[in-house]
């Protein structure tokens, strides 16, 4: 007989496995962010902290996920890697790469925000306290970096249009 909390489970498990895959989606969106940024030193920089705490947010999704006997879904993890390779991709066609990157990454953070919080709901109602803390730390980050990429966004766009204006539209690309 299937139980209330092991419904609860199954939700949570299958979430986690999402944001597993999400976490693997990030990295395939920043990591070839960095390799290209020249103009905009602090925004290589705190795409390098954050890989840093990508892989961080993995290895707690899998503890979680070992916690349930379960794994991240290679298939989804796959998927949603080249979905992530494929955006990195076409915004380094556009002549405001930066600003297109910025945007995306913006609303990237808030989506795992959202994923996070959700997470925790359904950890604490069902009543699986091992995963808050874990959860809780993943969501702080994304919570810092949403916040740092709102604070910089319009240090960058400065950085850009000077650059666009008074150097021509090749200075101005990442």
């Amino acid at each position: 007989m299937t139980t209330q909390k092991d419904r609860y489970q199954a939700l949570l498990v299958s979430g986690l496995v999402n944001a597993h895959a999400v976490e693997k989606q990030a990295l395939s969106i920043m990591t070839p962010q960095v390799s290209r940024i020249e103009n905009y030193p602090e925004v290589a920089d705190r795409l390098r902290l954050h890989i840093d705490e990508t892989n961080s947010q993995i290895a707690r999704l899998d503890e979680i996920l070992a916690g349930f006997d379960t794994s991240g879904s290679t298939l989804k993890d796959i998927g949603l890697s080249m979905s992530g390779g494929m955006a990195a991709i076409a915004h380094s066609v556009a002549g405001d790469e930066i600003l297109k990157n910025s945007f995306a990454n913006y609303a990237f953070e808030h989506f795992e925000i959202a994923a996070y919080k959700s997470l925790l709901v359904l950890a604490e109602d069902g009543g699986f306290a091992s995963a808050t803390s874990l959860l809780q730390a993943s969501l702080g980050e994304e919570q810092a970096m949403a916040q740092w990429i709102d604070e910089t966004l319009p240090v960058v766009t400065r950085r850009y249009a000077t650059l666009y204006t008074e150097e021509g539209s090749a200075a101005a690309k990442i």
